[in-house]
């Protein structure tokens, strides 16, 4: 029965059917109960799941987004990345749907992801978009003792950089440093461009170059 439903859930993602993927599923929590949806989930190849999950978010809620596992979602978060989603939008969603349920450990969910090749890029990428705030002076009082979880609790990226910060000081400090080194190589290019612009060259051609054609062009009109 369950290989039967691996084969058939894999079939209809392929396809591009995450709908009748995701009912196909939860047919089997209904049937034989949350255990089997467990088991099969550790039988569907990481990017198939992460087709299915990536469409859930804490807005749209998934049965494979509550009863997924550490271990399973470690192994289809750090993919992606594959998808190029340069703005990380769905990570996000992702990440905040399943690491902030109601009876998740979030903590055994970072620590799974962190041991994974990418993992620590996972959480860079989770947090680019806020790379000023965590890194600048904008979220050091959170580094004081005398601020609670409870207090920063957003289910979004001040809680997991509370979490990083005050329960896996390890990880945050990986994750601080390659945050800081993408901020670096992003800035770099930005201050080329703007240095250009001060520098009046435009499309590579600087004025000099355009003042000569144009004095090459008044006297052959000459």
């Amino acid at each position: 029965m369950t290989h039967l439903v691996v084969v058939e859930a894999t079939k209809l993602i392929q396809s591009g059917d995450i709908v009748r993927a995701e009912a196909l599923l939860t047919t089997l929590v209904e049937t034989e109960g949350d255990h089997a949806l467990v088991e099969v989930l550790d039988d569907i190849p990481a990017k198939d799941l992460l087709a299915v999950i990536r469409e859930y978010d804490s807005s749209k809620q998934s049965l494979l987004n509550l009863l997924i596992t550490p271990e399973q979602f470690a192994r289809v978060v750090v993919l992606e990345r594959l998808y190029k989603d340069m703005s990380h939008e769905q990570l996000r969603g992702m990440i905040n749907s399943v690491i902030f349920r109601e009876d998740a450990d979030a903590s055994a969910f970072i620590e799974a992801i962190a041991e994974l090749e990418f993992g620590y890029e996972t959480f860079v990428d989770y947090l680019s978009d806020r790379a000023e705030e965590v890194i600048g002076e904008t979220f050091s009082a959170l580094d004081t003792e005398d601020i609670s979880r409870s207090e920063i609790s957003d289910h979004d990226w001040k809680e997991l950089t509370w979490l990083l910060r005050h329960e896996h000081s390890d990880i945050y400090n990986i994750v601080l440093a390659l945050l800081k080194t993408k901020s670096l190589e992003r800035a770099v290019p930005e201050a080329n461009h703007i240095a250009e612009e001060d520098n009046g060259v435009v499309g590579n051609t600087a004025p000099e170059e355009k003042d000569s054609k144009d004095d090459e062009d008044e006297d052959s009109a000459i």
